[in-house]
């Protein structure tokens, strides 16, 4: 969903030079908390009434245009769905929806509902829906696992039990964190996503600075929250602030090897979340670090919108259709489904709010973390009213994707549409949806499932996994694979899911570290940084910071020492400092900045000595800002 403070792109990145006097009604919009134009006149509000209905819902899907092969069909409309705002599958392919009622004002006898809706047919359409819950006031997130559904209804983090096999509440929700807020309209908690480490994951885009905690928490003990990427470990329940920073990230997902990226509404639409990593802002909210410096960078090397002023970008039209759409993106999805073209696979798709499309990018690897790359749109809808949301993959293949429908986006809060919602299947071939239960398979096909290719397969079979418990077969088994199996993405897959399962030691954590693919040694370093790592994984840290040929790697140690008290992060950093081949990566000379700040802040006169030492230029510079700045 777009923002109301879209304000300038990465210099780098800009296409045009953007007009100062509308910039300046904009930051004066920003202020007072309303739209202002130039004109006094809101071009959506214009829009809304220049564009009259959406496309009828007997038509809609066939008025899109799509790419050779594929077909779109329509999955659900009004009036059994309005106003969808969250998507995710649970264990039988079945969609569950979040509908928000309430926007643009959060209601204290709210009418918000989650619902679930089910292909009873195979015919890729919606057959049978079930209210789940109802009455929320602000819903924001959907997700359904680790024994229940958690649902994001500001301001609170709510998990709702349900026995197997139930399609409603086993008993009352629970609150499990509380102290967000509804008030940032369209800036709030959303795209809860489960990481392959068994956590539970969200982005955040309030435009306020949050206390997060469970219910009765004191103030000084909760995380301080704004932008960027939180988690929540659902057994442990531990909440922690991830990652921090731009403008209003709306949707989460991560690759085959588990590197995450988010979309983000306001120009830079794609970043790669890297754990204890600062990003820019644009406009409201402050960065938790005070010298910090240098943010790290959008891993886009294009934007999807042309030149001139910003606020032109939203019509998706002339050179910003070009483009890509517009400069407002949600529900990232990378496909790692198995029906669509090997061209497909691994590539992201983001919801262009502003184009009416879906955009897609490649991701390629550059040093120590990604670059995203523009491709032809995937799918224009033909229709002004659509708006895109999420965008999910199915267990055959086939992608699921919400329509909010509606001509104002977020800034027309005056005449919001609360007749219409849509949910459109994209299909490649003659791929047909079939039945699934992956929560009645048995716990043996579940761990094979660990190297199948249809990534929805894996994901859920872990979470069964996680819920049900490693007996001793599955636990040797998984075991196994992550030891003898000589494809590394089955033995990542199989290290992730014992972890979740609690089922690795820190032994065989230790032994991962001197694996022979990066990215099982990078999740290695990861999982024994969860807590505080131990002595022994510190001096495995240090050796590793010096002989290291892996900048990703490097990388996951750098976000590593985040979690090490200060005065144990300094054998690990001062070879992290004596790596001149890092002075060039995007991300490596600001993440070892985040770590070292720390103890030339607690000691300035250290300084002198950490410069001598770190052949890093932008990491000298730092040292030097920090030892004048109070």
């Amino acid at each position: 969903m777009s923002v109301l403070n879209c304000l300038s792109p990465s210099p780098g990145l800009r296409h045009g030079v953007r007009n100062a006097p509308a910039r300046l009604f904009a930051v004066l919009g920003a202020l007072v908390g309303v739209a202002v134009w130039a004109d006094g006149i809101d071009p959506h509000q214009r829009e809304r009434h220049e564009v009259g209905s959406p496309v009828p819902l007997e038509r809609a899907a066939g008025a899109m245009t799509l790419p050779p092969g594929f077909t779109a069909t329509l999955f659900a409309g009004e009036p059994d769905v309005h106003q969808p705002i969250a998507l995710t599958l649970d264990h039988r392919g079945r969609l569950w929806i979040a509908e928000n009622d309430s926007y643009p004002v959060w209601q204290e006898h709210g009418k918000d509902r989650i619902v679930i809706l089910e292909d009873t047919a195979g015919d890729g359409r919606m057959g049978r829906r079930t209210v789940f819950a109802e009455g929320l006031h602000y819903v924001s997130g959907v997700l359904v696992g680790r024994g229940g559904v958690w649902v994001l209804d500001a301001p609170n983090l709510l998990f709702y039990p349900v026995k197997d096999g139930a399609d409603r509440p086993s008993g009352p929700p629970e609150v499990r964190l509380n102290g967000w807020s509804a008030k940032g309209i369209h800036n709030l908690a959303n795209s809860l996503t489960w990481g392959p480490d068994g956590w539970l994951y969200g982005c955040n885009g309030t435009i306020f600075d949050l206390d997060i905690g469970a219910p009765g928490t004191p103030t000084e003990k909760r995380v301080r929250l704004n932008r960027g990427v939180w988690r929540y470990h659902p057994v442990r329940r531990t909440f922690e602030r991830y990652a921090e920073g731009t403008a209003n990230p709306w949707g989460l997902d991560y690759d085959e090897h588990g590197e995450f990226v988010m979309s983000n509404n306001v120009v830079a639409h794609l970043w790669q979340v890297v754990r204890g990593g600062h990003y820019p802002r644009v406009n409201w909210g402050s960065d938790s670090g005070k010298h910090t410096f240098e943010m790290l960078p959008t891993i886009a090397d294009h934007l999807h919108w042309g030149g001139g002023d910003w606020t032109e970008s939203r019509g998706g039209l002339g050179i910003h259709s070009e483009a890509g759409g517009g400069h407002s993106h949600a529900g990232c999805m990378i496909y790692l489904g198995e029906s669509f073209p090997a061209e497909y696979r691994g590539t992201v798709f983001l919801c262009n709010t502003h184009g009416h499309r879906i955009n897609n990018d490649t991701l390629d690897r550059h040093g120590s973390g990604l670059v995203a790359r523009h491709r032809p749109d995937f799918l224009l809808a033909n229709d002004p009213w659509f708006k895109g949301v999420s965008a999910q993959y199915g267990p055959d293949g086939s992608v699921y994707v919400i329509d909010w429908s509606d001509t104002g986006e977020c800034h027309d809060v005056d005449v919001t549409d609360r007749e219409h919602g849509r949910v459109f299947r994209i299909a490649y071939g003659d791929s047909k949806p079939g039945a699934v239960d992956l929560s009645r398979e048995t716990t043996e096909r579940l761990v094979t499932m660990q190297s199948w290719r249809n990534e929805w397969y894996v994901r859920h079979a872990r979470m069964v996994l996680a819920e049900r418990g490693l007996d001793d077969a599955a636990r040797l088994r998984l075991t196994a694979m992550f030891e003898g199996e000589r494809d590394p993405l089955v033995r990542l897959r199989a290290l992730w899911t014992l972890h979740a399962c609690g089922g690795v030691d820190e032994g065989r954590l230790l032994q991962a570290l001197e694996d022979a693919d990066e990215h099982v040694r990078g999740w290695a370093v990861e999982l024994l940084s969860e807590t505080a790592p131990s002595d022994g994984a510190l001096g495995v840290f240090e050796t590793m910071a010096r002989n290291e040929a892996s900048p990703l790697v490097r990388l996951h140690l750098a976000g590593a020492l985040q979690r090490v008290p200060a005065a144990r992060r300094r054998g690990v950093l001062e070879a992290l400092v004596a790596r001149a081949d890092d002075a060039g990566d995007p991300n490596l000379p600001p993440m070892v900045w985040y770590a070292l700040e720390p103890l030339i802040g607690a000691d300035p006169g250290e300084g002198v000595a950490w410069i001598a030492r770190t052949r890093i230029p932008k990491v000298r510079e730092w040292i030097a800002r920090r030892m004048a700045t109070p």
